[in-house]
């Protein structure tokens, strides 16, 4: 009780505070934004008075609100790669005004990294919010000739990658669970084709997507370390049209139109990879391997009216390896039904049904087959007020119904008992409030509270268990029945004190509660990790943050600088006894100790945003470590995810309207790992001797790619281009693991060898558009 008292007291204390009194003389403007020629919602179009005053940004759908004074009003609507469109208005009443954004040929030319109003960085309370579109992505240089949007983010300040080749990224020192990843508002539990060397995401299917650092909005929730927000596109409303190309491992086609004009559009994106069937052409491998990962995105749009909307989306993705009756395969579903409604100019709405499902299978032959995965059944309710000019109030609830599959062993063999490790399930609910306010001129204050609960169900045991691993006693639950509670709250506040023109001070502070666990051995994630929920002994995972930034802009815009700085305390993360084994281990929660940890950092980013030569620099310096009873002594230790430095440098050179280069060097701070310091003899065998905890470091890594975009000759509606990439253009032998064995001539000798994956690797894809 004393619970639903505290969350109605906070809701009520929002209200109070963001109810500001709204003059009478004043009526409000909205309605949406759209692509011209496509008919696509436009997401972040600015939307302002002639005198700069007031103004708005539309939201994920394209929808806006600006309440201003009535009389004669010049609006402005502003989007970058667009043609800036005004509108003179008599306001003497509400009004819905839809507007149709003409493209800007010249700006689209020039390689854009982030579609928003040009001193976006320097006015938003946000402070790692980056948005990065396609345009951005489609010139850098890639790996195998597949453009990847999360090898994209990587590139990006306080975010890093854990391998070379692999799509798990740690943000700020966090694992790579605590990264949530949406599509369409769908989970992605696995975002990773062909071992981690791509991205479930097919570019081509893709509008833009966001990333959260720090600061996170009130209405995301469920992680500790950052969240990816990706938008599939909605489909062409005008006209049908296609695209797709074709590269050395994997081709893609995207088929979108109108289904009715204007009022109803589709759009689907296939990708597969051939590298099995290229290789038995070549008589490489026999018919019965099979080595290919393909993927399907689709979208239904459809405009019931001005006030309503309907989104149907959904993507479908497999890996599949193997010879004979031998392999693996692992792969996502994700489907999301969203209704938009507007109930007045100022009020809007979307509710969401969302399902995902990821699992995983071994197939051993005539031994059997293993078999692991979780299920999301999901319904969420978001509202946004636009109460004032000053005011913006958004607030929901969200509840999700969670589904573990641990694992099985099912043998061919009837005389062996199948192994299986219980099902559990969870139901994990919320709400949240959050208000973005104005005070004067030069402060911007967004604030908001996430309440969260998680309810761990049977049927199932909570076992109690000594220091050995030994089962001291069980509690039994029924189907249905409460066997673990946690609790939430999830404050989040942002400040932005613009000092002028082109500079502003921001301060953050988030706290972020994540109930699921991946029990994993690796730092980069791989298919066979599981997910696990918080339970009887394993407690959910906080983090308080805490940053601070300057933001400066030079030269009219062109040039973005901010410097951050970050502190970040985690509480209940996870690590393992020595020799966990983690597949199939039905006490595996006896193995997993807790304790806490922390990151700190500092963040420079600077930008070239317009002109022929467009990138960024950014540059990372950090420190992550871990103190758990029973790990190193109880002493403080290296997280596997530290990186002291970490370099990115991304440019693009615009030669002419049809020929660009683009390149980007890395250089990062080896992981901090475990190495034998020694080693002993037992029983006439060689055994390795560890000392501490991540005590030493891999190799420092860099490499350089580089990559020429050619456009081809329009032929009518035809459009094709080139794309001629090196990956690792020096041919760096980066270590990927470094391995110890005794040397052949001398068995008291132990060596260390190095094992690298790519040395310069070159790719070409032809793109199409029809």
């Amino acid at each position: 009780m004393d619970f639903k008292r505290q969350i109605w007291a906070v809701l009520a204390l929002f209200f109070l505070i963001t109810l500001t009194a709204i003059a009478q003389e004043k009526y409000t403007i909205s309605g949406e934004v759209i692509d011209a020629e496509t008919g696509e919602a436009l997401i972040g179009v600015t939307i302002y008075t002639a005198d700069k005053t007031v103004g708005t940004m539309t939201n994920t759908y394209g929808f806006y609100s600006l309440t201003i004074p009535k009389g004669q009003q010049t609006i402005f609507y502003s989007f970058v790669g667009y043609k800036t469109q005004q509108r003179q208005i008599n306001l003497t009443a509400n009004q819905s005004i839809k507007i149709q954004l003409q493209t800007n040929q010249t700006a689209l030319n020039e390689v854009v990294v982030s579609a928003e109003k040009k001193d976006k960085n320097i006015a938003a309370t946000q402070m790692t919010g980056e948005k990065l579109d396609m345009k951005t992505i489609d010139k850098l240089p890639v790996l195998f000739g597949e453009r990847d949007v999360l090898k994209t983010i990587q590139l990006l300040p306080g975010i890093s990658t854990v391998s070379e080749g692999g799509n798990g990224f740690s943000v700020r020192g966090g694992s790579i669970d605590q990264n949530l990843i949406l599509l369409d508002e769908a989970p992605v539990y696995s975002a990773s084709h062909l071992m981690g060397f791509f991205s479930v995401f097919n570019a081509d299917a893709i509008k833009g997507m966001t990333v959260y650092k720090s600061g996170i909005p009130a209405n995301y929730g469920g992680r500790a370390a950052s969240v990816l927000d990706i938008t599939m596109r909605d489909g062409n409303m005008k006209k049908f049209q296609g695209a797709g190309g074709i590269g050395l491992l994997a081709s893609r086609l995207t088929l979108e139109g109108p289904i009715i004009q204007d009022k109803m559009s589709f759009i689907v994106s296939g990708r597969r990879s051939y590298a099995d069937l290229m290789a038995k052409g070549a008589n490489q491998i026999d018919g019965d391997t099979q080595m290919y990962f393909y993927d399907l995105n689709a979208k239904l749009n459809w405009k019931i009216n001005d006030n309503n909307r309907l989104f149907l989306s959904g993507y479908f993705g497999k890996d599949d390896f193997g010879f004979d009756d031998l392999g693996m395969d692992w792969g996502n579903t994700t489907a999301t039904l969203r209704w938009n409604h507007l109930f007045s100019s100022q009020l809007f709405s979307n509710t969401t049904a969302l399902y995902s499902e990821y699992d995983y299978g071994f197939n051993f032959g005539d031994n059997g087959s293993m078999s692991s995965g979780i299920k999301d059944i999901s319904l969420k309710q978001d509202f946004s007020w636009y109460a004032s000019p000053k005011n913006t109030l958004k607030f929901g609830l969200n509840a999700t119904y969670h589904t573990f599959y641990p694992g099985e062993f099912l043998f061919e063999d009837n005389s062996i008992s199948d192994i299986k490790v219980a099902e559990k399930q969870a139901l994990e609910s919320s709400i949240y409030i959050s208000n973005e306010q104005k005070l004067g001129t030069q402060l911007t204050l967004d604030y908001g509270l996430r309440a969260s609960m998680f309810n761990q169900f049977g049927a199932g045991n909570n076992t109690s268990y000594d220091n050995d691993n030994n089962i001291v006693e069980k509690e039994y639950f029924e189907k249905g029945e409460v066997m673990q509670s946690y609790y939430g709250f999830e404050p989040r506040i942002g400040l932005n004190y613009r000092m002028n023109s082109k500079s502003s001070l921001k301060a953050s502070y988030n706290r972020m509660v994540q109930y699921l666990h991946l029990m994993s051995n690796s730092t980069s994630g791989q298919p066979t990790d599981t997910w696990m929920p918080s339970t009887f002994n394993i407690e959910p995972t906080t983090v308080n943050q805490y940053s601070v930034g300057f933001f400066r802009n030079f030269m009219d815009n062109t040039f973005e600088f901010s410097a951050e700085t970050y502190y970040k305390t985690m509480n209940n993360i996870s690590d393992y006894k020595d020799g966990t084994q983690v597949m199939l281990n039905e006490d595996i929660e006896s193995y997993v100790l807790q304790g806490e940890g922390r990151s700190y950092g500092m963040e420079l980013y600077l930008k070239k945003k317009y002109g022929a030569f467009t990138g960024w620099i950014s540059y990372t310096l950090s420190n992550t470590d871990n103190k758990i009873e029973g790990i190193n002594n109880g002493d403080w230790y290296d997280s596997s995810y530290d990186k002291t430095h970490d370099v990115s440098i991304v440019t693009s050179y615009q030669f002419t309207d049809r020929v660009s280069v683009s390149a980007n060097w890395i250089f990062y701070t080896g992981n901090a790992v475990t190495f034998p310091s020694g080693k002993y003899e037992f029983d006439g065998n060689q055994v390795p001797y560890y000392t501490e905890r991540n005590g030493y470091r891999m190799p420092d890594y860099h490499r350089l790619d580089l990559n020429v975009h050619l456009e081809g000759k329009n032929k009518g509606r035809f459009r094709s281009s080139w794309d001629f990439s090196l990956y690792n253009l020096y041919n760096q032998m980066n270590a990927y693991t470094i391995n110890f064995r005794e040397n052949e001539n001398n068995p008291n000798v132990t060596e260390a060898v190095k094992l690298s994956l790519f040395g310069i690797v070159p790719s070409v894809t032809w793109n199409f558009k029809f």
